[in-house]
């Protein structure tokens, strides 16, 4: 039970670590009119799950829970600094590691994690939100599976709550999104992970075009 407790407060919008402050793109998205209202900010969110985060980061966060699990800080090193350079666009790099090092100071405020994570962690110039993630679930006992649901939910949330805010949409309208959403994730976790390299891909042109494009973006919102 508490370990479900501890995900719930990883997954709450109290939990400070910034991500209210990033749309991933969404923003640029909105000013160049691909996303106007409620279908299409499903749509969106959707498609970036379908041919990003589930092919490819959600994959990279279950193999560095299975290396937090085996106490491989090398392997954990080495898939955060891919994760790293396989991000879409500088924003999206920076957006990563600034969560991982907002998340990684409070847990360092935070009693009874163990000195082992806090130290790998610190040894680490850059760790990427999926690396503090995933050590964090290990040191409290939370399940792959649960950890790779909460911070799927966790990433969509933030996307509808973006939405509100830059297309807008009604708070009816993004429970609705996020129902379709979660029915998604909920697939997803079920029918597994691609293990092999060559079923993995991040290959979204569209998002890093968008991505790109947010950075000159004239007024915006969001940081990325």
């Amino acid at each position: 039970m508490l370990a479900r407790i501890r995900l719930m407060q990883m997954t709450s919008q109290g939990f400070p670590i910034g991500g209210y402050s990033h749309s991933y793109g969404l923003e640029a998205a909105v000013e160049s009119g691909l996303v106007r209202d409620e279908k299409s900010v499903r749509a969106w969110i959707v498609d970036v799950l379908a041919y990003s985060i589930f092919t490819y980061e959600a994959p990279v966060l279950h193999d560095m829970s299975e290396a937090w699990s085996a106490h491989d800080l090398s392997c954990v090193r080495r898939l955060n600094a891919e994760f790293l350079a396989a991000r879409e666009s500088a924003e999206l790099r920076s957006a990563t590691v600034q969560l991982g090092f907002s998340m990684r100071e409070l847990l360092a405020a935070l009693p009874g994690l163990p000195d082992s994570l806090s130290g790998a962690l610190h040894s680490m110039d850059e760790p990427s939100l999926p690396c503090v993630w995933s050590g964090t679930a290990h040191a409290w006992a939370i399940g792959e599976s649960e950890s790779t649901a909460a911070y799927l939910w966790s990433w969509a949330e933030n996307q509808v709550l973006a939405a509100m805010k830059s297309v807008p949409i009604g708070q009816s309208s993004a429970q609705r999104v996020l129902l379709h959403v979660g029915e998604k994730i909920a697939r997803f976790i079920s029918s597994g992970f691609p293990r092999l390299a060559d079923e993995r891909s991040n290959f979204a042109p569209g998002l890093a075009i968008v991505c790109c494009q947010h950075e000159t973006q004239y007024s915006r919102l969001f940081r990325s």
